[in-house]
Parts: C-alpha cells; sequence; structure tokens
C-alpha cells in the first residue's frame, strides 16, 4: 500500500537573518532535476490559480533543500530538523539572507507520484499555506531517493532579505 507523508509546513518572520556570500566566495555548478523543476512548476500552477504571483526558482535555496531531501534520505527520517539544525539554521550557515522564511517536507513511497504529494501538501492548511503565501519570492526545491526508492520531498520558500 503507497503511503504519503507531509510534515507541517514550517513559517516564521524573522528580521536580519543570515549574512550574505563573501565576495571571494565561489559558488558550485548547480541543475535542478527533471523532479526538481517539476515540482517547481506545479507549485506556480498551484499559485496561480490563487492569483498569486509565481515564485523564482533560487539556486541557493535549491541546493538546502536537495541536501536536506539527501540527508532525510540517509537517515530514513522525514524531519525538519535532523542533526540538530533546523531549516533557518541551515539557511543561515549557507549565508542565505531571508526576513521570511518556511519549508515543507513530504515523503513517498515508489509509486507515489510527485502530482500526489503537490496534492497532499495542497490538502494540508500548512502545507497550502507556505505555497500561497504572497510574502513568499523565492523557492528551492529538491528531491532526493532512499535505498528502498521512496522520494523524499523538501521546499524551502523565502522572501529574500537585500543586504
Amino acid at each position: 500500500m503507497a503511503r504519503i507523508l507531509a510534515m507541517i509546513g514550517w513559517t516564521f518572520v524573522l528580521a536580519a537573518a543570515g549574512v550574505s556570500l563573501s565576495a571571494g566566495e565561489k559558488l558550485a555548478p548547480f541543475r535542478s532535476t527533471a523532479d526538481e523543476v517539476k515540482v517547481f512548476a506545479l507549485t506556480n500552477a498551484e499559485r496561480k490559480k490563487k492569483e498569486v504571483r509565481p515564485l523564482v526558482l533560487s539556486i541557493a535555496l535549491s541546493k538546502l533543500a536537495r541536501t536536506h531531501s539527501e540527508n532525510m534520505a540517509r537517515q530514513g527520517k522525514m524531519e525538519h530538523t535532523l542533526d540538530d539544525k533546523s531549516p533557518f539554521d541551515r539557511m543561515r550557515d549557507a549565508k542565505y539572507l531571508f526576513l521570511r522564511a518556511g519549508e515543507n517536507i513530504g515523503m513517498g513511497e515508489d509509486g507515489i507520484t510527485i502530482e500526489m504529494i503537490i496534492e497532499a501538501w495542497m490538502e494540508s492548511k500548512d502545507h497550502r499555506k507556505n505555497i500561497l503565501e504572497p510574502d513568499y519570492t523565492e523557492i528551492g526545491v529538491g528531491v532526493a531517493k532512499d535505498k528502498k526508492g521512496d522520494t523524499y520531498y523538501t521546499q524551502v520558500f523565502a522572501k529574500p532579505r537585500k543586504g
């Protein structure tokens, strides 16, 4: 029997969190997978239905989201806080400046589609709130599979702070 698990999305308003990348710091090349792009597109499709402006796909947030999905898959845990790091700790550690941020996570057994994950998030009040939050302007998406074939999903939403 297939399962879809979704954790309540976290949303906090944080003023002046994080710091910017230093001038000499190099960004590693990053490319979203087809599954990550699909989650991004379907998320913006939900926003469009409610006449909320689309989110911009952020490389920095996508790196964080993918790393978190990979960590959940490796540990076999679907949790916002892993290794004593919250989503906001991870954002600060990555030097991502944000005024407001949120995270949705989910897990689907083999056979669960991305459409089913998005539907489950939209049926959850807190997940839907993150997806449709008009203050958020950026999103990062991460998707990773564990050894059993279960897929872990992370959406990181933010309103960046200009610094």
